[in-house]
């Protein structure tokens, strides 16, 4: 068939397209695992590892002893973990974060030294004795322990913000504050110390001289000529400060 143009003329129809075949339907595209975080979730220690336990306390001994040396900038979980003889995301598994085990590491060293004062079991002892005993403790343990004094420097010169923020720092200091306010009590019945002495204030002074001592030795080895690093000499400072101590709480004459 054919049809008329404008003019006249006659045009052939063009033929009709056959119908094209429908296209096959795309596969459908497997879905994407969803991306992992940074740092993905440590593993539990499996069956058979260690005593858990054991590497909890591990890695706290290795983060004091870094943490005290190198503030919590400036050490790395790599050097605690090897450190402490474990692999890095085992500390993870059980601490979470560099800046948890710091805080961690903090609270423990709070927590051994007040358990050990408790040990002491002051109120078994007269008065004058179990502050005596207190005050050389407190002397004692600071001499053994330089890294209960590390992590303080750090924590203070960070602002003290994990022992502000940590209500297990406060829980662990609160029984020495009782236990130093009863042994007053004690004292003043017995006319051998004078009322009104704070017992905060009083905890403030014996760690003072201890940590002074100990934390700037090496100044003041320097600016006074004197060597304060032997035995005789840390004996001789311990004796002043158990003395000054009691002679501070004697009642007037």
């Amino acid at each position: 068939m054919s049809r008329a143009d404008a003019s006249g003329r006659q045009r052939p129809e063009r033929p009709e397209h056959p119908e094209r075949p429908a296209r096959p339907a795309r596969p459908e595209r497997p879905e994407r695992p969803a991306r992992a975080g940074r740092r993905a979730a440590a593993p539990a220690p499996a069956a058979g590892q260690a005593d858990p336990s054991a590497a909890r306390q591990a890695i706290l001994a290795a983060a004091r002893g870094e943490f005290a040396a190198r503030g919590l900038k400036g050490a790395r979980v790599q050097a605690i973990a090897e450190r402490a003889g474990v692999n890095k995301q085992l500390l993870y598994y059980y601490f979470g974060s560099k800046d948890d085990l710091y805080r961690a590491a903090l609270e423990s060293v709070y927590a051994d030294i007040r358990a050990l004062e408790r040990g002491l079991q002051l109120d078994d002892l007269p008065p004058t004795e179990a502050m005596a005993a207190l005050v050389g403790f407190s002397f004692d343990y600071l001499s053994r322990h330089p890294e209960f004094i590390g992590l303080l420097n750090h924590e203070n010169a960070l602002g003290a913000p994990h022992a502000r923020d940590s209500q297990a720092v406060r829980q662990t200091n609160s029984p020495l504050v009782e236990l130093i306010a009863s042994t007053l009590r004690r004292g003043v019945a017995q006319g051998v110390f004078r009322a009104g002495v704070d017992p905060v204030a009083l905890y403030i002074s014996i760690a003072g001289m201890g940590y002074f001592f100990f934390s700037n030795r090496l100044t003041l080895q320097a600016v006074f000529a004197r060597d304060l690093g032997t035995a005789r000499a840390v004996a001789a400072y311990r004796k002043h400060v158990v003395d000054l101590a009691m002679a501070g709480l004697r009642p007037p004459a």
